[in-house]
């Protein structure tokens, strides 16, 4: 019985080895690529997704007016003019500094709408050694697409 069993997958292993070794029948069957009618120079546009550039930007701004904290957050970011945000970090200053950082992050996108979008993550914080009503913004911009 067991002679039985070996010689069934003796023969299946010569099978499959003999099989293995053949070319596929239906290859000359299957239709083979046209070739690009129209030939392009140039790069193809990248479609990675954007990245976070690692290196933040900063700037300060102090004051209890609304609108003078978007005046002065339109001027400091006025350089980085045509880039968009993907996070900022605002350091409020004393131990209220989450409260005030806080209304500077509502107020960036009253300042530059283009820049600091819905989609802009932001988070406040405080900064012990910072006078009251002022405050650093941090902002993280993304680079090129593909890059």
């Amino acid at each position: 019985m067991l002679a039985g069993w070996l010689f069934a997958d003796l023969l299946l292993v010569l099978a499959l080895v003999s099989m293995a070794d053949r070319p596929d029948p239906k290859a000359n069957e299957r239709p083979e690529p046209e070739p690009s009618k129209t030939e392009t120079t140039e790069s193809p546009t990248p479609t990675a997704p954007r990245a976070v550039d690692r290196h933040p930007r900063e700037f300060e701004v102090a004051g209890r007016k609304k609108g003078d904290l978007v005046k002065q957050i339109a001027k400091d970011t006025r350089k980085w003019s045509g880039r968009e945000a993907a996070l900022v970090l605002t350091f409020g200053g004393s131990s209220n500094g989450t409260v005030y950082a806080h209304r500077v992050n509502e107020l960036l996108g009253k300042a530059r709408p283009e820049m600091f979008t819905e989609k802009t993550a932001t988070d406040d914080y405080h900064a012990l050694g910072k006078r009251a009503e002022t405050a650093v913004v941090r902002v993280y911009f993304y680079t090129a697409p593909g890059g």
